[in-house]
């Protein structure tokens, strides 16, 4: 896992800009802190940070094909999972390799493939290829959006890069925002391709740019299609068993130390029981897995369910763990650590956006830090509530009745910062239209039922929308700690084949993940196999809603915040008593503080 940046331009020399991609590459330290390297050419520059995870020695990057005259150089981050035998493909169609690295896998593979190279890779990446010969770029990001991929318009081109911090870095790239960015941040609808800054946008998941002196084209290479499912029930089951476990056998390969979270939860224990019994049959009987927990300090004395939690997750963590065999470790976090500014800062400053989820953002970034100190990869069960139709809305005919998106009737606006109303933002008709586009991307099968029509639709929305604002969080927190996070249940193999299931084989004992659940038996405890689904864990000490309602009152003194937040919106929010505030309205307040650290941070123009 690494940090990609650089541009293309067909006006003046690349050559000459030795400072500028010097300064990009230097903003994404914390992506790769192990080696960084850029290279010059005539009309491209690239750069590039490496977090070691797979040839350690000879990895290298920006890579090039050939020591001197390069024809291809590539900027690549991510891993690719079926490396192994492409290498044998490539091989065989005359390919010669100098490292064992997955890197130059994908060099090679461009090399024989060109632009189409991105349907021969499975796993999570974003790429740049300069290809020197056709005077082209090529970016690539992988089929889920797991790694991120932005880019913005130069003259005569383009730059891009993994975070939107290192395009800031080219002199002609400014964090400008304008009405536009704030509907995107705020209407909490997870748009790709648009973004909060002016000017720059994604790379569509599962899509691919080319650059050349004809322009800009963009493409997509894969998408969600509603295939024919004709399996029973029980092949069904059989397969999404062996689907997940050989996603999940494929994802353990690292030259460094490998970990999985475990919450305690059926999505994470089913993965970890997985990579427990491949890790035994690789290295011996008495191999254990690391695994971790979070939990905080004040849990066992202070927990109370919320719209998003049901229960305590450390005792079934602890429990799967023991059942599974790993060496489980949990990390227990002081609830008032997290309202440090520093470390505050240090998570606004990794999204590089307002929008976040508070204190479970800032456990997250604190935890992965921990693990940092132990493991350089760690598997994750992210993913799966959306593969397998895992929330509340999936099951609830208030939701599937709702002409919105979904999540948006979990506390709805009551979670989202109110915004001054000067500023004309029409909010809820941007979400109206947005629904309305969102709907009509969804692909469907002739013959459907009104359920299965409606049930296709929610899974869309949670694979193309919600999942993706997940997988945003957890690299940017996981890469500025240094940490790789893998996500098996993205597998896109897994994915089509779920979204392609019917709802009535998804759901079919009438609970949430059922073929999850049935694929499961015999790999977790009876306790963790039939909970109820529940959310990151959250702090409940008044003693933090009392720090962040003073947090939240200090952001509200500068006069830039005030011009963006209502004010009066917020009051309730302040003066209700701190062990009564409820999630919805402590979210509020999180955006607020979290609101005032980006404007100090990032010192956007503001457009409005």
């Amino acid at each position: 896992m690494c940090g990609i940046t650089g541009w293309a331009s067909f006006h003046g020399d690349a050559r000459t800009q030795a400072p500028v991609i010097e300064a990009m590459t230097a903003t994404l330290t914390p992506r790769g802190p192990d080696a960084g390297g850029v290279w010059l050419g005539e009309r491209a520059a690239l750069g590039h940070r490496r977090l070691a995870v797979i040839d350690l020695a000879g990895g290298g990057q920006p890579m090039t094909d050939r020591p001197d005259r390069p024809i291809h150089v590539l900027s690549y981050s991510g891993e690719v999972y079926n490396h192994h035998a492409l290498r044998v493909e490539l091989r065989g169609r005359g390919h010669h390799f100098r490292t064992r690295s997955d890197t130059e896998v994908v060099l090679r593979a461009y090399a024989e493939w060109g632009e189409d190279v991105a349907r021969h890779l499975e796993g999570m990446f974003a790429f740049a290829v300069w290809d020197e010969r056709a005077q082209r770029l090529l970016l690539v990001r992988d089929r889920l959006g797991v790694k991120p991929l932005f880019w913005a318009a130069v003259d005569g081109g383009l730059a891009f890069a993994s975070e939107p911090k290192s395009l800031f870095a080219h002199p002609e790239i400014r964090p400008r925002v304008d009405a536009d960015g704030l509907r995107e941040a705020y209407s909490l609808l997870f748009n790709t391709g648009p973004t909060v800054w002016s000017g720059v946008r994604e790379v569509e998941p599962g899509g691919l740019l080319v650059l050349d002196r004809d322009g800009i084209r963009e493409r997509r290479y894969w998408q969600l299609e509603a295939d024919v499912h004709d399996d029973d029930r029980d092949t069904a089951v059989e397969r999404i068993r062996t689907l997940v476990d050989s996603a999940a056998r494929s994802q353990l390969e690292a030259d460094v130390p490998v970990c999985s979270l475990l919450s305690g939860g059926i999505d994470s224990t089913v993965l970890t029981a997985l990579l427990a019994d491949e890790l035994r049959l690789r290295e011996g009987p008495d191999a254990r897995i690391r695994s971790y927990a979070v939990d905080y300090s004040d849990q066992a004395e202070e927990f109370t369910g919320d719209v998003l939690r049901t229960g305590h997750d450390t005792p079934y963590a602890t429990e799967a763990g023991a059942f599974i065999g790993t060496d489980h470790s949990t990390v227990v976090l002081d609830p008032l650590a997290l309202l440090d500014p520093e470390h505050r800062k240090a998570v606004v400053v990794a999204r590089d956006s307002p929008i976040g989820v508070g204190d479970m953002d800032t456990s997250l970034y604190l935890l992965f830090g921990e693990i940092r100190q132990h493991s350089t990869v760690a598997l994750s069960g992210e993913a799966a509530d959306e593969v397998f139709g895992g929330y509340p809305w999936f099951h609830s005919p208030k939701a599937l009745a709702a002409d919105t998106f979904p999540w948006l009737l979990v506390n709805g606006d009551d979670a989202a910062m109110p915004l001054n109303p000067e500023l004309d933002l029409h909010m809820a008709e941007f979400r109206q239209d947005t629904y309305r586009s969102a709907l009509a991307a969804v692909p469907h099968r002739d013959g459907e039922s009104p359920a299965e029509h409606r049930q296709r639709e929610m899974q869309h929305l949670s694979l193309t929308r919600w999942l993706r604002q997940l997988l945003h969080r957890k690299d940017r927190l996981s890469m500025a700690q240094g940490l790789e996070v893998r996500v098996p249940y993205c597998d896109h193999r897994l994915v089509e084949y779920a979204f392609a299931t019917p709802w009535a084989q998804l759901s079919f004992d009438g609970r949430e993940k059922s073929l999850l659940r049935a694929a499961g038996a015999g790999l977790a405890p009876d306790s963790v196999l039939h909970r109820p689904k529940n959310h990151y864990p959250a702090t409940h000490h008044p003693d933090y809603n009392r720090g962040l309602q003073d947090l939240a009152r200090d952001a509200l003194s500068s006069e830039q915040v005030r011009a963006l937040a209502d004010e009066p919106r917020l009051k309730p929010c302040l003066d209700t008593p701190p062990d009564l505030l409820v999630w919805g309205h402590r979210l509020r307040l999180e955006r607020v503080v979290d609101l005032a650290l980006w404007l100090d941070h990032h010192r956007p123009e503001l457009a409005l």
